[in-house]
């Protein structure tokens, strides 16, 4: 696929993978931190994206990609969560494109606001207008993308409060949003641990052949059982490095990752026992974190450089 010139890319450029004939991935190598994938559903006459860019030049990427494989723009754009690098671009396509995602998307994003701004003042995101769902669901909603019905599903607290499967009964296709990372670690903070494990039971119970994850290439239902294994990994460490009077920074860095040393991201090991320790404590799923110090840990764990944005 060609690239905009304007786009600057620090790793392999985005590309689509056909899934089906009207549905498509879109991948942004190498599915690290604000490389997230989208998707589309298009007979030629209507569309349906799922979800946008970290940036203004990448969502017009995005944008240019459909215009290059015979897709109108979008009417209806569904955000699988409210985290910027899924939805900072959803202003490249609106108006025209009405914003769909469940209803703590609409609230959760609004709160948010310039979030990735003030975690990587550095980067240059472009003209971002935030721009959250304008139809919100609270458990299912199903739509249609010319003859193709789309399924969306609410797993409950996992990744984050908000969460939207994307599911495409009729051709074995699932978007999963950041409830898997392909080749990458999971990132939970903002959701729930035991949460994240109840929607990998949800997931499987769809029957998909092809999982388009939030971050990473397409996969199939492997990856649920890889990252299963992983965040039963971290409850583990949680429950041995709280009995032991470890902070989760000291139980973090005395950890043997093991199978999972070659996952991008490590560093969210930390993180994501912060989040693992508060369920341990009683918190509610998906009870706010002190995020700056949940930052600062991951920090700690890249040797002592915050964590970049790959955008």
């Amino acid at each position: 696929m060609a690239t905009d010139p304007g786009v600057e890319l620090t790793a392999t450029a985005p590309y689509t993978v056909r899934l089906a004939p009207t549905v498509y991935a879109y991948v942004q190598p190498d599915g690290g931190w604000c490389l997230n994938n989208a998707g589309f559903v298009s007979d030629g006459e209507s569309t349906l994206l799922v979800d946008t860019a970290a940036t203004e030049r990448r969502a017009r990427l995005l944008r240019e990609t459909l215009q290059s494989a015979g897709a109108p723009l979008p009417r209806t754009l569904v955000n699988t969560h409210h985290h910027g690098d899924h939805t900072y671009g959803n202003a490249v396509f609106t108006p025209g494109a009405t914003v769909v995602g469940h209803e703590s998307c609409r609230t959760e994003a609004v709160a948010a606001g310039h979030q990735l701004h003030l975690v990587w003042p550095g980067t240059e995101f472009g003209d971002i207008t935030i721009t959250p769902p304008d139809t919100t669901y609270s458990e299912r909603l199903t739509l249609r993308a010319g003859g193709t019905e789309v399924r969306l599903i609410h797993p409950g607290v996992a990744h984050t409060l908000d969460d939207t499967i994307v599911h495409l009964p009729e051709h074995g296709v699932v978007f999963t949003g950041d409830l898997v990372f392909q080749g990458g670690t999971p990132f939970i903070p903002m959701g729930s641990l035991s949460g994240s494990l109840r929607a990998l039971g949800l997931l499987r119970s769809l029957g998909a052949g092809t999982v388009v994850p939030g971050h990473g290439a397409v996969t199939d239902p492997s990856a649920y059982d890889a990252t299963e294994r992983y965040l039963l990994y971290v409850a583990e460490l949680a429950e041995a490095g709280r009995g032991r009077g470890l902070s989760p920074l000291e139980a973090a860095r005395g950890a043997d990752l093991g199978e999972f040393a070659a996952l991008r991201e490590s560093e969210r090991l930390v993180a994501n026992l912060h989040r693992a320790y508060a369920e341990l404590d009683g918190l509610p799923e998906g009870s706010p974190l002190d995020i700056a110090a949940v930052f600062a840990d991951m920090a700690v764990m890249n040797g002592g450089t915050p964590v970049a944005c790959h955008a």
